[in-house]
C-alpha cells in the first residue's frame, strides 16, 4: 500500500495585502535546499519515500511501500514532517532577505481559485481478467466512505449560503472508474502501471478520498478499504448496491450530515450513507470470522474495525462527540462550532474560512499540533515513528532496498537513478540496472552487489 499526497502551497503576506511570492516563485523557495543539495524536484529519498513538484506548483510526497496500516500512517506522516521542515527553511531565508512573507502547506484537496489537487491511495492486487467488475462492486463504499473518513469542509452554494460537508474532494469527482484522471477525475482510475510484475499484479489506485489530517482517520480509510480487498481477493461476494448515478450520489452524501441521504439504485429504490458503510462493515466481519481472521487481528485493526462502527453510529445518530478526537471532518466541525460559539460568526464568515486552511497547515503555523498535544486530536501511531519513518524505510517491502540504495550511492557520491522498480549506477564504463519487480522483497543479492560496486 502507498499514499501519494499533493500539497496547497502559499507564500502569505505578512503584511497585509498581495503574496510576494507567485506560486511558482514559492515552489522554486521551498525546494531551494532540496535542490542545492543536489538532489531534483522529482527524487526518491533514503526513507524509500518520492519528493515531487508536481504541475501547477503542488509539493507532492509519494509514500514507499508499506505492508501495515501502521506504517502507512507513519510515512505519511513523515511526508509532512520534510514539508514542514522545508517551509520553516524557507521561512528563514525569507525573513533573512527582509521579504514580507511566510510559506504555508496545506494538506487538503482545494486551493481558493477552485483548483483541486489530490491524495491518491495505492493498493496492490492480484492480476486477474474480472478486475474491474469486481472493483466496481467497492464503489458504493467509496462513494459514502467520507462519512467515516471525510476531511470536511466548508462549502459555498450556487445560492451563496455556506454549509459544513463530509468531503472537499466530493464535488470535484467527475466520473467512477476510468483510465484518465485528470480530463475525468474518476473515483478508481484503472491505467495499468502496477509498479510490479505485470504478470502477477495490478494496482488499484484510488484517488477519491480527502487528504487526512487525524491519523486515525488516514488509518481507518485504508484499513477498511484493504479489508475489503480482502474479500475481493478471496472471491466473497461484497452487498449487491449498485448505486444508479456514483457521481450525483458522492455529492449528495457529502452534504447531508445525517447520513440518510437517499441515493438511487439501479432497477429502482434507494439507500442511504449510513445503510451502505454500515452493509460494507458488516461484511467484513461476517468474512473475517468465516475465514478465521478475526482471531488473529492485530489490536490496531481491532481499534479501526471498532471506530468504524462508531463513526458510523455517530453519524447515525448526530452524536458527533465520541468520534471528534478522530475523525476529521468530526474534528472540524466541533472546531468551527466552537470557534462560532465564542464569537458570534455564521459559517459564511472568512475567519471560518482561515480557521479551515489552519486545520490543514503542516507548517507551525498549522492547528495540529496543539490539538494534538491538548488532547482534541488522536495519533494512531506511537511516539517517534513518524521521525523513525522520515530517516528509515520500511524494513519489509523493496523500499529497503531502494532506500538503502540512494543512501549510499548519496554518500558515496555516485550518480544513480533509480524509480518504483528499476535502481541504476550510472558508471564510465556502463549503466548496471537491478529491476525489482517483487513489491514485497525486501532482501536481494543483485542489490547487495550493486552497493558492493560501489565500494571498489
Amino acid at each position: 500500500m502507498g499514499i501519494e499526497t499533493e500539497y496547497g502551497l502559499m507564500c502569505a503576506s505578512t503584511e497585509g495585502g498581495t503574496p510576494p511570492l507567485d506560486p511558482e516563485e514559492t515552489a522554486a523557495e521551498l525546494f531551494r535546499a532540496v535542490l542545492e543539495s543536489g538532489l531534483s524536484t522529482n527524487a526518491f529519498l533514503a526513507n524509500g519515500a518520492r519528493l515531487y513538484l508536481d504541475v501547477g506548483a503542488h509539493p507532492e510526497y509519494a509514500t514507499a511501500e508499506c505492508r501495515t496500516v501502521a506504517d502507512l500512517v507513519a510515512h505519511d506522516r513523515a511526508g509532512e514532517l520534510l514539508f514542514a521542515g522545508m517551509a520553516a527553511e524557507a521561512n528563514e531565508r525569507l525573513a533573512a532577505r527582509g521579504v514580507p512573507g511566510r510559506i504555508h502547506l496545506f494538506k487538503n484537496n482545494l486551493d481558493a481559485a477552485g483548483n483541486s489537487y489530490g491524495c491518491h491511495e495505492n493498493y496492490l492486487v492480484r492480476r486477474r481478467p474480472d478486475y474491474r467488475a469486481r472493483i466496481s462492486t467497492m464503489l458504493p463504499f467509496f462513494v459514502t466512505r467520507q462519512i467515516v473518513a471525510g476531511a470536511g469542509c466548508l462549502r459555498r452554494g450556487e445560492d451563496g449560503v455556506t454549509r459544513f460537508a463530509f468531503s472537499q474532494r466530493a464535488d470535484q469527482m467527475w466520473d467512477a472508474i476510468s483510465s484518465a484522471s485528470t480530463r475525468s477525475r474518476p473515483m478508481i482510475n484503472t491505467r495499468d502501471e502496477p509498479h510490479g510484475d505485470p504478470e502477477l499484479y495490478r494496482r488499484m489506485h484510488v484517488i477519491v478520498g480527502d487528504s487526512n489530517v487525524a491519523e486515525p482517520a488516514t488509518a481507518l480509510k485504508v484499513a477498511a478499504t484493504e479489508a475489503l480487498l480482502v474479500l475481493v481477493e478471496d472471491g466473497a461476494v461484497l452487498p449487491g448496491i449498485r448505486l444508479a448515478d456514483p457521481v450525483e450520489a458522492i455529492r449528495a452524501a457529502s452534504l447531508d450530515l445525517t447520513g440518510r441521504a437517499p441515493l438511487a439504485l439501479q432497477g429502482g429504490g434507494v439507500t442511504t450513507p449510513v445503510d451502505v458503510q454500515r452493509r460494507m462493515l458488516e461484511a467484513v466481519l461476517a468474512h473475517y470470522d468465516a475465514r478465521g481472521y478475526a482471531a488473529d487481528l492485530p489490536e490496531g485493526t481491532r481499534y479501526l474495525f471498532d471506530l468504524w462502527g462508531r463513526a458510523i453510529d455517530a453519524v447515525a445518530s448526530g452524536d458527533h462527540a465520541g468520534i471528534a478526537t478522530e475523525i476529521d471532518w468530526a474534528a472540524k466541525l466541533a472546531l468551527v462550532e466552537r470557534y462560532m460559539r465564542r464569537s458570534g460568526a455564521e459559517l459564511g464568515d472568512p475567519r471560518l474560512a482561515r480557521l479551515d486552511l489552519a486545520y490543514h497547515d503542516v507548517t507551525d503555523a498549522g492547528l495540529r499540533a496543539s490539538m494534538e498535544s491538548a488532547g482534541l486530536l488522536r495519533t494512531f501511531t506511537g511516539p517517534g515513528a513518524a521521525e523513525r519513518a522520515s530517516a528509515r524505510p520500511p524494513q519489509n517491502t523493496r523500499a529497503k532496498l531502494r532506500g538503502e540504495f540512494v543512501a549510499k550511492a548519496r554518500r558515496l557520491r555516485f550518480d544513480y537513478a533509480v524509480d518504483w522498480t528499476n535502481l541504476r549506477l550510472l558508471e564510465v564504463e556502463g549503466t548496471r540496472t537491478v529491476v525489482l519487480k517483487d513489491p514485497f522483497s525486501s532482501a536481494d543479492e543483485r542489490v547487495d552487489a550493486l552497493m558492493d560496486k560501489m565500494e571498489r
